[in-house]
């Protein structure tokens, strides 16, 4: 099945396939020749799809799924996931209020905030990547699906397993796939409070940030990243955020705490999340 996801330009694709491809997963997720492609599970069952621009502002979708009804809900999270509802004239108006993200946006006018494919996928994710490199994240992720995730029959090279349940993850001692236990603890933890709240990570839903943080070894950052990437909660901001400390220190100077930059993130309000992407997009272009 083929789909047409639109959207209003401008819309920056090197910038998100670049984002996607520094954290793709080995065994649920690829990026090949300009399309990203992945695993999904919805509702017990497997699938993948795999998206690229084409003419006339839009990203085509390539469904294998074997549900049809579960066609809107799938076009639904990738909306999210690809951010293809922002309204940039708005966003853009307020943010460029500040010099400096005016040159920014200027600088990359269509750039996006990346979304997830599922909540529970991103917040393991997230949990996976605290105090360690992104590549570091990524390469126990990749142990975490190949030990744990379901495999799939699938005619997309290199994608042959699906995220793990939370049924699977709840029980599991994820501390031996080399993290320390407590943080193995964590991500079972989060597994868990996903089967006690199936809206745990619904977007759109008022306390997101709270019940995320009432959660064992979820702090500001991590609760933070998931209320942005997953929650869709537009003014989250990562405050401690290392990367962003850099970003703003090599475009403004320093030195700077996270309490600096927490409070020169007030004027990104009520945007500081996309504040955020365009900060991290420029430490990336920068190296």
């Amino acid at each position: 099945m083929r789909l047409l996801l639109e959207y209003q330009p401008p819309y920056d694709w090197p910038a998100m396939l670049g984002f996607l491809s520094a954290r793709a997963v080995a065994g649920m997720e690829t990026v090949v020749d300009g399309v990203y492609s992945r695993s999904i599970g919805l509702n017990g069952d497997h699938g993948t799809f795999s998206i690229q621009p084409v003419a006339g502002d839009a990203l085509q979708v390539t469904l294998d799924f074997p549900d049809p009804t579960a066609v809107p809900e799938i076009v639904a999270r990738l909306r999210r996931m690809f951010d293809l509802e922002a309204d940039l004239p708005t966003i853009h108006r307020q943010l460029k209020t500040d010099p400096l993200m005016a040159r920014l946006i200027t600088e990359r006018p269509g750039l996006r905030v990346p979304g997830a494919w599922d909540g529970l996928e991103l917040a393991i994710r997230a949990v996976l990547g605290q105090q360690i490199t992104v590549s570091a994240a990524i390469r126990l992720a990749g142990k975490l699906v190949a030990q744990y995730g379901q495999p799939l029959a699938s005619v997309l090279p290199g994608v042959t397993s699906v995220f793990p349940e939370a049924t699977v993850l709840a029980e599991a001692d994820l501390a031996t796939l080399g993290m320390p236990k407590s943080r193995g603890r964590t991500l079972s933890g989060v597994a868990q409070a996903l089967l006690d709240d199936p809206l745990l990570f619904e977007p759109g839903r008022e306390g997101g940030v709270a019940r995320l943080l009432a959660l064992h070894g979820i702090g500001d950052w991590t609760a933070q990243y998931i209320a942005l990437r997953q929650l869709r909660e537009m003014d989250a901001f990562p405050g401690g955020d290392v990367g962003l400390i850099k970003a703003l220190t090599a475009l403004e100077g320093g030195p700077l705490t996270a309490r600096d930059l927490l409070a020169r993130a007030e004027a990104w309000r009520p945007f500081r999340g996309y504040a955020a992407q365009l900060l991290w997009t420029s430490l990336s272009r920068a190296d």
